[in-house]
């Protein structure tokens, strides 16, 4: 219990907004596209379980690029 007090953590507060964003924006584009790389539901539960980094995996990889 000691090692919580010790967190300095509004130095840690940016990284859980920018993690909650990324999330959101993520599950929105998945549910508003129609076509993904893979399947909706692995590009979910990746980017529930992986965190940022699910995320960012998904912005990278999961969206088709429509040119």
């Amino acid at each position: 219990m000691d090692a919580l007090n010790e967190i300095n953590w509004g130095l840690l507060l940016p990284f859980f907004i920018l993690q909650a964003i990324l999330l959101i924006l993520a599950l929105i584009d998945i549910f508003r596209n129609k076509q993904l790389n893979g399947p909706k539901w692995m590009w979910i539960l990746i980017v529930l379980v992986g965190n940022i980094l699910g995320s960012v995996l998904y912005f990278i990889f999961g969206r088709r690029q429509n040119g």
